[in-house]
């Protein structure tokens, strides 16, 4: 039984933990994918939050706070 509930209790943690960046500059271009062949969706500007979802190379996909969710964003 305690087994069980240890096993519970860590996939709950595990599943509510990501990671949360603030955007430093203006005029930040989101894409589709991760590259600049992808044309730009939008921007997003200094502090704004995302919630990062995966890493490819130096780019990142995220979720925008009250915004688009799987958008992609260059990490300098």
């Amino acid at each position: 039984m305690l087994i069980r509930t240890i096993a519970v209790l860590f996939t709950i943690v595990t599943a509510v933990s990501a990671l949360t960046y603030t955007v430093n500059d203006d005029g930040v271009n989101y894409r589709p994918g991760p590259g600049s062949q992808y044309p730009p969706f939008g921007t997003v500007n200094k502090g704004q939050n995302i919630n990062v979802l995966r890493r490819s190379g130096d780019w990142i996909m995220d979720d925008l706070w009250g915004g688009r969710a799987g958008i992609w964003i260059h990490a300098a």
